[in-house]
């Protein structure tokens, strides 16, 4: 059965700044800011939440398939995604408009400046996903055009999928009675902590609230792991697995929730499946780009070991 991954697809121009943003920035004229931040690398790459995801849960061996949208330059996106054995049948393509893309500045204490172009995302608002009930087990859906991922979310909870909810960098585009909607239709809720905290604030329920509908909610503390949040009242401290090396941070969180949805996928125990998250975000650390991390699953599997000390199965 597959994995359905609605979000974003776009180009990545990932930028390197050798310095701290706060050493450019006046607090007290931030009402006039006029910045330049000059790096010292710049790379071109495969982005956006869906595809992230998609990419480390094909390396796991899932079978997945993407529902989102393309622009007119979508013909080398499409083939490394056909190289990866991923579905693309459910990406729409728009010949109108160019691929959505992020700029994203990272700076030497891995803070992040993104600014993204949303091209034709809106399109995949239109898919059916109908004809997909008995092929797909779980969806998970990731950021991208607010109407698209209410209609999705909505749409594979009345399939009977397992749903998760991922409103990531959105959140401040949904309207309260929108995330309250969204959070009711959703089996897993997942985001980083100050997310977790947003999506209280702006949905006004606090975690207590939301696991009365909800299984889950995975909590990711970045080098200090994650934590899951169970609807019985257990609370399981994921450790996190130490990368060989600290490249880019770009994509770790997608990483994550591609290792955790594929623990899951397999019914996995809980803890085992943050773990398998916390190892996928190790390999995407260790590369410059949110595609360019690589591994077999006997890699990963000795890697996990390793780790926290049991064996995985794949």
């Amino acid at each position: 059965m597959a994995i359905l991954v609605s979000g974003s697809l776009a180009y990545d121009y990932i930028m390197n700044f050798p310095d701290s943003f706060k050493n450019h920035i006046l607090p007290d004229q931030i009402h006039i800011l006029n910045v330049c931040f000059t790096v010292d690398k710049l790379a071109k790459s495969w982005g956006g939440t869906a595809g992230n995801i998609a990419y480390t849960l094909s390396l796991l061996g899932n079978e997945v398939l993407i529902a989102s949208a393309l622009g007119s330059d979508s013909r080398e996106y499409l083939a490394h995604l056909r190289t990866k054995n991923i579905n693309t049948e459910y990406i729409l393509k728009d010949s109108a408009r160019l691929t959505a893309s992020a700029y994203i500045t990272t700076d030497i204490d891995d803070n992040q400046v993104t600014a993204f172009y949303n091209g034709p995302l809106d399109l995949a608002a239109s898919l059916d996903f109908r004809p997909l009930q008995k092929s797909v087990t779980l969806a998970l859906i990731s950021p991208t055009n607010k109407d698209v991922m209410i209609k999705h979310l909505r749409e594979s909870r009345s399939l009977g999928w397992t749903t998760v909810f991922d409103p990531g960098q959105q959140l401040t585009a949904f309207k309260s009675e929108e995330l309250t909607a969204c959070l009711g239709q959703a089996n897993i809720v997942i985001g980083n902590d100050y997310e977790i905290r947003l999506l209280e604030k702006q949905s006004g329920l606090t975690t207590a609230d939301i696991l009365k509908s909800s299984d889950l909610i995975i909590t990711t503390l970045g080098a200090k792991g994650s934590v899951i949040s169970t609807q019985d009242g257990q609370i399981i401290a994921i450790a996190p697995c130490k990368p060989n090396s600290v490249d880019d941070p770009t994509g770790a969180g997608d990483a994550y929730r591609a290792g955790f949805c594929a623990g899951y996928e397999h019914s996995l125990p809980l803890k085992t499946c943050g773990q398998m998250g916390a190892v996928a975000a190790s390999f995407a650390i260790e590369t410059y780009g949110t595609q360019a991390h690589t591994f077999t699953k006997i890699e990963f599997a000795e890697r996990y070991e390793k780790t926290y000390g049991e064996k995985l199965g794949l």
